[in-house]
Order: C-alpha cells, then structure tokens, then sequence
C-alpha cells in the first residue's frame, strides 16, 4: 500500500571485456516493494480502519437521531456489501481501482480530479476523529482511576483529546516520514488483540442481558437541532417517514468509513487476487458488521438514559464496560482492556489515514496532477516528506479546530466518505457501457435485455448514495460547509498544480512510479540479494508486450522462487563512464507496466538494468549473476528464434564459470515456444 520508495539500491561497476570487447559499465539492481499477503492478514489492515468506527460510531448517531441507532448502524453495515461489490467490481477492471482510476476512466479527468479532493477530504478527517477519540476515551479511563490511586486530578477530556490527538499524528508523521509501510503482522495482531475484547465484551453483555432483560431500542426518530440542519427552513421537507429514514441513514453513514482502504490493499493481496478479495470483502462484513452493531444495541440496552450520552456520548464503549453486571473492580478491569485495545485500534487508524492520503496524492503526481515539487524525496528517508507534511499540517488543524468535540468530526467526517461512494458507483456504472470487457466480479442483479446487460444492482446502489448524499448537504451544515470548502480547494490545487506540470512537460500525463536508488560498488553483491533457493530472469523491452513476463508469472511458485525482471540499456563504443545510474523516460514506463503486471498477478518481481554495448552479453552475465535456472526472453524483431539461440549459446559458453545449466525459453505469440538447455 504504500508507493514510497521502490528500488533497494544500484551498482556502477566496470568489468574486464570479454570477447570481442563487450563492456558492462552500469548494473542497476532494484527491488520492488511488492510483499503480497493472504486475504487474513489484507482484512487485518482494513479492519484496522473499518472496525476502529465502532468506538465513536454509536454516540454520534444516537446524538444525531435518538435511541434508534443502532437499526440504522446495522443497516448501514448490512449495506456496506453492497459498496464492498462496487470495490470489487472496480478492482477486477484495475489493480489500482481506486475513485481517482476509475473516476477518471469513467468521466474524465475533471471529475476524477472532484472525486480525489472529496477522498482527501475523507482521510484527513479519518486521522483526527480516530486520535481525537482514543483521547477521549483515555481521559474518561485516567479520570476513573485518579481516585483509585488517591490522585486528586481531573483532566479536560476535550482539552486532554485535543493534546493527545496532535501528540499521536505527530509520532506518525516522523514514523511514516522514516519510511515506515503498513504491516500486516502488526495489523493483525492488532485484529486478534480487538477480536479477543470483542468475545470477552460480547459475552459479559449477553450474561448482564440474560441476568437483567431489557427491550431492544425503538424504531422511533428523535432528530436533534443540529441533526436536522437547514431541513427545519424547507417547510416541505419533514423528518418523518421515507425523508427521517434516508436523514436517518445519511446520520449513520460513516460507520463503514474506510472501504477506500480495500482498493488500496488490493494491489498486495496474494493470487489468486480475485478469490482473496473476495474472501476479504466477506471477513470484512461479517467482523465489522458484528463488532460495530452490536455494540451499539448493547450499549442502548445497558447503559442507562441518564448517563449514556452525557457522560460516555464520546467513549460509548467504556460506558458499556462500566455498566455490565460484576463488581467495581472487574468492570474497573474490563474498561482499562477495553480502553487500552481502542487506543491501540483508533492510533492504527490514524497512521492508516496518514499511508492512505499519502498514497492518493502520489497517484495524482504520478498522473501528472501534482507538480514534481510535491514528490520530492527525502534526502535521508527516501520518502514523499512534502506530501507527508501537507497531510498531517491540515490534520493538526483540524483537531485544533474541533477541540476534541468527536461528534462535530463525525458530522464532517461523512461528507467525504458519501461522496466518494457516489463518485466510485456512478464510475463503475458507466464503465459497463463504456468497457464491455469480461470481469472476474460483477456487482449482482444484471438484467439482459435488447442485446444489452443492464446494471440494475449498481444502479439501486447509486440512487441510494445519491439520495443520501443530497440529503446530508441539507441535514449536515459543518459536513456541507468544511467539506465543499476543503473539496474545491484541493480541486483548486490539483487544477493548477497540472496546468503547471503540462507548461512544464510534454507528457505530463505519463504515469510513472517515483525510484528511490542507493548505490553499491560490487556486482557480485547480487547474488546475495536473493535468498529462496531458485531464480527466473525474464528479459523485458516493450511496456505493451510482456507476454514472457506474463508467462513466468503464471508458472511461479513464489514460495521457492525469485523472478527477475532485466531490461538492457544499449550504448555503442567503450566510452561508457560517465552513464549514470538513473533510468530515462522509457525505462521508467518499462519498469511502471512490470509493476502493474507483478501486482495483477500477487506476486513479487525484482526488476533489473544493465547499461552494455552488447544486449546479449548483458543478458548472460545477469542470468550468471543472479544465479538463474531459466532465462526466458521473447522473440526478437531482427533475429530468428534460431539465430536468437545460438547467440545467447555462444555468449553464455564465452562466459561460462562455475554456474550450473540454464533452460532457455524463447516465448512466441500464440504459445509457440523454442527452448534449450544452455
């Protein structure tokens, strides 16, 4: 998930001419960060931000709308599938499915550009609301054990959020300006740790029900004033029936913030892609579903009237540890687990909306949205420090701004989160007009007919978002004042920012990835850099035919085998001494589409570039270095396969040392393939 830094390190060497004085004078060895997972730990990181929701989720829409709740919350997330089969459907059509990608696939550039600003508007918030909360809940866990401990203090929970919100993003901004990625052992240690409070709460509310009965909560609407927004001006526009639900709805929305997320894990989850994402997209549903309901029925349920909203409106879920049934001391317990999980989960969501928004805006640069100014690297890191420092600057000043109010950023919160949905559903709609190409996943309910499939199940889904989505830009004055504030500021930038980029640069639009190189002084050093106990090299030339590639990734075992990916840079003459190690415009398209290829398949590639005035001796002495058991290369334009066998033959007897045989595989169209044993 994180589009950081992709190449490990380079090396300039200058070997001894061979025969016929062939020359290697540059080696760059690189190492994509493509570390592809199972669908546990992908629904691990996800989870990390979908399921942190159920902390706040439930005091800010039962502020919003009454003890009606939790039907709403379980609602929302029964519906949340339903946006899960969107993502799924847009991933099978791109790695990098995201809003911008299939946005701008869709409709262009200008609304891709709309939809992005509404996505940054959602992570920036993300981070806030998940610190702010973990604030909140700790400040209401230290002020129940002062007086345990005789301590005679009693902290600010706003004040004490606000200082431990700033203090949580600061950390992750120097960790992710370090260079740290998501990992997804610690995501689901995370997930295991959150599942085993998640049993132990479950359990103590089912004994406190079953011991002390109480009626579910009602179906009943009970608006507040700020809930309502400019509605009560609309004499038409009454909070009862169809209107009250979607309003309802609208309030309740953000409890499946974070399916953004999905998109982006898809790029690392492991093949066979598709089956995992679907595996992901269920484990997903079913954890949060559970979780994030049915601890808000539970805390209607339990807590009484008279406390829950005044005093736990912000930390619902200690209010529910404190309210079961059991002495004081155990439930004293059970809210320091309950607290200490929640600041664990809500910090982990606030590094997730830092990597996120980070990975957004380096899509955009990539695009040529953004000026090169903005992708700078770090000169110790390697990272994108400025896109880092613009993502956590307007962070800090958010939490500043809402001085630990939760509810305040809950309202805000849902304007980016409705609109991307709209954004990405009214995409991947007209994507099925306009690219009639066969999916992996469709979103279900496809009706045939006059030769034409319709996208019934889509479209339900997008007059569902649509209709909220209007609703909330009258329900919700902080959401629809801050978020179109925000939204056409970013879109102001973007504007600018890629006029700038196309005064400046012809192919402005060119989408490539930005290299990080480190360098080394030995070329036998690259033999070490692998470590399983087999290797593939695959020679690669043309970004639009990669057919051997495609071929040696369908056939890898990644659990013993490393596949390399070389490239040759073809220089004439000895004078090759000042060639540089960095890669040209070609080169990087090249190395972009081998890592687009890599992700689509789940599984790693180590690219490699050699600067030579001999492209076959380039190629051998690679295989030698790397140590390969099969050199695969497609067929050449000027030779015959033959004449392209006996070449590589002939090269690789001249240099032959101690390695052991090689095969051979020259890979034709139409799966003609010539091979030998070299």
């Amino acid at each position: 998930m994180d589009p950081r830094t992709r190449w490990r390190w380079s090396a300039k060497v200058k070997a001894e001419p061979g025969p016929g004085r062939r020359v290697t004078e540059v080696v760059v060895l690189t190492t994509a960060m493509l570390s592809f997972i199972s669908f546990w730990r992908a629904s691990a990181i996800v989870l990390c931000d979908l399921a942190s929701t159920a902390y706040y989720i439930g005091g800010i829409v039962e502020q919003a709308v009454g003890k009606s709740a939790p039907w709403f919350i379980l609602a929302v997330m029964m519906f949340s599938y339903a946006i899960r089969a969107v993502y799924m459907e847009s991933c099978s059509m791109f790695v990098r499915g995201g809003v911008y990608k299939v946005v701008k696939e869709a409709m262009g550039g200008t609304l891709a550009k709309l939809s992005a600003s509404a996505l940054m508007f959602d992570y920036v918030l993300t981070g806030p609301i998940s610190a702010v909360a973990a604030g909140q809940y700790l400040a209401g866990l230290l002020n129940a054990l002062f007086p345990h401990f005789r301590i005679g203090w009693h902290l600010d929970p706003g004040w004490f959020s606000v200082v431990f919100a700033i203090a949580a993003t600061v950390y992750f901004w120097w960790e992710n300006i370090k260079g740290i990625h998501e990992s997804s052992d610690k995501a689901l240690k995370i997930m295991q740790l959150t599942t085993v409070m998640a049993v132990v709460m479950m359990a103590w509310c089912g004994l406190t029900l079953w011991l002390h009965p109480a009626p579910l909560p009602p179906f009943t609407l009970n608006f507040s004033p700020e809930a309502l927004g400019w509605a009560p001006k609309l004499g038409w526009l009454k909070p009862v029936g169809a209107v009250g639900v979607i309003m309802a709805f609208g309030h309740s929305l953000l409890a499946m913030s974070g399916e953004e997320s999905l998109a982006q894990v898809y790029r690392e989850i492991e093949a066979p892609k598709m089956k995992n994402l679907e595996r992901t997209g269920l484990v997903i549903f079913l954890y949060s579903m559970l979780l994030t309901s049915l601890t808000s029925f539970f805390a209607v349920m339990i807590i009484p009237d008279s406390v829950r909203i005044s005093r736990y409106g912000d930390n619902l879920l200690s209010g529910l540890a404190m309210s079961v049934v059991g002495p004081h001391w155990a439930r004293l317990l059970l809210q320091t687990f309950v607290v200490g999980v929640g600041v664990v989960i809500l910090a982990g969501a606030s590094n997730t909306s830092i990597v996120g928004a980070n990975g957004v805006l380096n899509r955009l640069a990539e695009d040529g949205i953004l000026v090169d100014w903005f992708r700078g690297l770090h000169k110790k890191y390697g990272t994108t420090h400025r896109l880092i420092n613009l993502i956590v600057g307007l962070q800090i000043i958010t939490i500043l701004l809402c001085r630990g109010d939760v509810y305040m950023l809950g309202e805000a919160y849902a304007f980016g989160v409705i609109w991307s949905f709209v954004f990405k559903t009214l995409a991947v709609m007209v994507l099925r007009f306009k690219d009639r190409r066969p999916r992996e996943f469709m979103v279900p309910l496809n009706i045939e007919a006059g030769g034409v499939e319709w996208p019934v199940g889509l479209a339900l889904i997008f007059l569902v978002l649509l209709a909220t989505a209007s609703m909330n830009l009258i329900t919700k004055k902080v959401a629809t004042v801050s978020g179109t504030i925000f939204t056409a500021a970013f879109f102001g930038l973007f504007l600018y920012s890629e006029r700038d980029n196309e005064r400046r640069h012809a192919d402005a639009h060119a989408v490539e990835e930005k290299f990080n190189l480190r360098e080394e002084t030995d070329l036998n050093r690259v033999g070490g850099e692998f470590k399983k106990d087999r290797r593939v090299l695959v020679g690669v030339r043309d970004p639009n035919n990669l057919l051997p590639l495609n071929k040696a990734l369908d056939e890898l075992d990644p659990e013993n085998t490393e596949l390399v990916a070389f490239t040759a840079r073809v220089r004439s003459g000895l004078g090759l001494v000042e060639e540089t190690a960095a890669m040209d415009a070609d080169e990087r398209r090249l190395f972009t589409r081998v890592l687009e290829v890599a992700e689509k398949h789940g599984k790693t590639v180590t690219p490699m570039l050699v600067v030579s005035n001999d492209p076959f001796y380039a190629i051998v002495q690679a295989a030698q270095a790397v140590g390969a058991a099969e050199l695969l290369v497609g067929v050449s334009a000027k030779l015959s396969a033959e004449e392209q066998l006996e070449r590589l033959a002939m090269t690789w007897g001249s240099l032959q040392t101690d390695n052991p045989p090689v095969r051979l595989r020259i890979i034709g169209a139409a799966g003609v393939e010539h091979n030998a044993d070299l």
